[in-house]
């Protein structure tokens, strides 16, 4: 399970043998029930799928949202790896907008993951969640197309994940979700870039 070595290491300490196995549990159920109703999905349902107690479920994820940053976590990764290869773009205002457009996609295709970002704010003082691994890979794709003069000087990337979560979180589900998130994602890149970027 691509979630093997988190679990081994939970909250920053081996877990036994048998605790691993619970986590692995809780967490494939888990990914079951967020694909199939979202953000809001029943922590009960999840732990009876995952044969184990409430009690047991909430040892290994605290709440809601700790159980929703782990199943999302690969995801999220991989745009962060995304980033950091359109990063050698030269056009930097190129690089950004493919980013926001797979972010999108991602979140429209994704049950749950635009909803588990709103919810959960990034958390200044966590290097691990979601919000904040996104925010940092977007950070010096927006700094580099600022620079160039592609991009407002007073867009954040807050902002811009604002914008994304919002199409993402309206169009999932929909029928062609994908197209549709690029589109909307688009018409908003229009009005963050600047009217005649640098050259």
């Amino acid at each position: 399970m691509a979630h093997s070595v988190a679990a081994s290491t939970a909250r920053g300490r081996p877990l036994r043998a048998d605790a691993r196995r619970n986590y692995d549990r809780i967490l494939a159920a888990a990914e079951e029930e967020v694909a199939r109703s979202g953000a809001g999905a029943s922590l009960e349902e999840i732990a009876r799928k995952a044969g184990v107690g409430s009690a047991t479920l909430h040892r290994h994820f605290p709440s809601r949202q700790a159980l929703l940053e782990e199943v999302f976590h690969d995801r999220v990764k991989a745009l962060s790896a995304q980033a950091e290869e359109l990063a050698a773009e030269d056009d930097a205002g190129a690089a950004l907008a493919t980013w926001l457009r797979a972010v999108a996609v991602y979140g429209a295709t994704t049950r749950g993951l635009a909803a588990s970002l709103i919810a959960g704010p990034p958390d200044p003082l966590s290097s691990t969640g979601c919000g904040t691994m996104l925010l940092d890979a977007g950070e010096g794709l927006l700094r580099r197309a600022q620079a160039a003069g592609a991009v407002r000087p007073a867009a954040t990337m807050v902002d811009l994940l604002t914008l994304v979560n919002a199409v993402s979180l309206v169009t999932e589900g929909q029928e062609g979700a994908a197209d549709e998130a690029v589109r909307l994602v688009s018409l908003a890149i229009d009005g963050v870039w600047n009217p005649a970027p640098a050259t």
